[in-house]
């Protein structure tokens, strides 16, 4: 799959998610890194495979061999994936829980507990990521624990511009499609900027 965002942008998306957190400090201690270490046994009884898919280009970033990653490659085709999506998509999964190096974490891990998500009309919204798509517990999820309005702010700066390539867009409004809208818990960042729901 080709995407159409470069590795500088890319990139920039990354140094601007280096700058903001969820919380103030490491919001791994509150839960144990549960999101880089769940049990793998505990993980596979749920169908859950530990690790996260990289968007379309985003493996640009990362070198596959002596990497910080185990690499699995699969057909896109042979996924849970949007039908516009053909060719190779890229998984992986940190070498060393939780000791990931935390400036290499791919964009997805960055914006958790966030999840874009785009209504009928097409604008796209933010929401917390639902419980029921996680093998382990979440406490900035179950518990609503406020999140900092300027990493909500960069999370939705880098998602709306993510989703000017076709790729990635197709891929948040099936991801959006797949929700129960009963469900969703989005999310604001008051009071520097109007809320983004």
């Amino acid at each position: 799959m080709k995407s159409s965002i470069r590795k500088r942008t890319f990139a920039a998306a990354y140094r601007l998610l280096d700058r903001v957190s969820p919380t103030d400090g490491d919001c791994g201690r509150l839960c144990g890194s549960a999101c880089c270490c769940a049990g793998e046994e505990d993980a596979s009884a749920q169908g859950f495979d530990l690790g996260i898919y990289l968007l379309p280009g985003e493996e640009k970033l990362f070198a596959r061999r002596g990497g910080l990653f185990e690499w699995s490659v699969s057909k896109a085709e042979d996924g849970d994936f949007p039908d516009s999506w053909r060719g190779d998509v890229h998984f992986v999964r940190c070498k060393a829980p939780p000791h990931c190096e935390r400036r290499m974490r791919p964009l997805q891990c960055r914006f958790f507990p966030l999840a874009p998500h785009l209504l009928a009309d097409g604008s796209l919204k933010l929401i917390l990521f639902p419980m029921e798509h996680l093998p382990y517990d979440c406490p900035l999820i179950s518990e609503r624990r406020p999140l900092r309005a300027d990493f909500i702010r960069a999370s939705y700066t880098v998602w709306r511009r993510l989703i000017r390539d076709p790729l990635i867009r197709d891929l948040v409004a099936y991801d959006s499609k797949e929700r129960d809208a009963d469900a969703l818990v989005f999310v604001c960042a008051p009071p520097a900027s109007p809320c983004i729901t």
